[in-house]
């Protein structure tokens, strides 16, 4: 039995990514005000970080263009960042990922959490579910999440998830169906600043910059017919060649408006319809009731779609808890950084889950 002092301040490090991931990060650690706090962008093992360094990780969220990225949205929110977790002695590790799985985690618990949609199997798929620990998981993707098993809890988005990672090879006794932050309230992208309204929205991937089939023409004159002469927006990937796409969309679908930055979120929130290839943003559609069309079936999506409950990250804090032996709390707006340890910044204020 370990024996703690009652002065004892849980230390837990967050382990981001892209932006979906972080801010998602973000939310569960407000809701862990009793706690010590610390961000990093993603990263892995050793063998890991030394491919980053020679640029050979950029199609993936451990490349210096997507951890600078995250870097910089920890900063601008003036949260306490430890990269690469060296600082070490954690209690407890939440992660967004675990395709990677670093070394220096030492003896702390580890909660998983579910990041959004998952990529579709490839032949490598089934390979690398056959042999796990052998073969590198990135090898499948976010289609081998759940895999490694070198966690205490995940948490993911709704009861179609856990059935279907059991499926895949998850240990049913570690998940747990909390919802995820960032998709468990579609209903507040409605209200929004974006100056557009009932067009047809269609949203790129990444595929390509992650070395994965994208037939983009055929994409964009699919979306084209079903715009069938109305207005017509694409948003961009944020891991996406903006410039190449931007010149595919004028040549292919000439008239069409491009976005590279602004919320994805919200632009759905006031389309009529949605055109998706592998986005988590389909499910935010099917969430509002919109038309959707994607490349996963429509039926699948419905069975896998995260629940609303308003509350996930608040569900995901108390797994949290329950690993650390803490006691349980309700619900709450974030609790100021700097209420826990006044060197530090503050959170962005939120209201609590209702």
């Amino acid at each position: 039995m370990i024996f703690r002092s009652k002065y004892w301040v849980p230390r837990v490090l967050f382990i981001c990514g892209s932006r979906n991931q972080t801010t998602q990060m973000i939310q569960v650690a407000e809701e862990l005000a009793e706690c010590e706090r610390a961000f990093t962008p993603y990263y892995g093992a050793a063998t890991y970080r030394f491919l980053s360094r020679l640029g050979l990780l950029e199609f993936t969220i451990a490349g210096h263009k997507m951890r600078r990225r995250c870097a910089d949205l920890l900063l601008s929110q003036e949260l306490p960042i430890d990269i690469d977790g060296w600082a070490g002695g954690y209690d407890l590790v939440v992660t967004c990922s675990d395709v990677l799985v670093p070394e220096n985690l030492g003896s702390a618990r580890v909660v998983l959490l579910q990041e959004g949609i998952m990529d579709p199997a490839t032949f490598l798929t089934p390979i690398v579910r056959r042999f796990p620990t052998v073969l590198p998981r990135w090898l499948a993707g976010t289609a081998a999440t759940g895999l490694s098993r070198c966690y205490d809890r995940f948490c993911v988005a709704s009861e179609g998830y856990r059935d279907h990672f059991i499926a895949q090879g998850a240990p049913a006794s570690k998940l747990v169906v909390t919802g995820i932050p960032n998709f468990d309230d579609c209903e507040r992208y409605r209200v929004n600043s974006f100056p557009c309204a009932g067009y047809v929205l269609a949203c790129t991937s990444d595929a390509r910059e992650t070395f994965k089939l994208d037939r983009r023409r055929r994409f964009i004159e699919h979306v084209v017919d079903i715009a069938h002469g109305r207005d017509l927006i694409f948003k961009l990937h944020p891991n996406e060649n903006v410039r190449r796409a931007t010149q595919e969309i004028e040549r292919w679908a000439p008239g069409a408006r491009v976005y590279a930055d602004g919320s994805a979120e919200e632009m759905v929130a006031n389309c009529s319809v949605l055109v998706c290839q592998y986005s988590s943003l389909a499910f935010v559609g099917l969430a509002l009731g919109k038309e959707v069309h994607s490349y996963f079936p429509h039926e699948e999506l419905r069975r896998l779609l995260p629940i609303q409950n308003r509350c996930a990250a608040h569900k995901v804090a108390s797994a949290c808890r329950n690993l650390l032996g803490l006691p349980a709390r309700p619900q709450r707006s974030a609790q100021p950084m700097n209420e826990v340890r006044p060197a530090r910044g503050p959170f962005v204020q939120q209201e609590a889950c209702a």
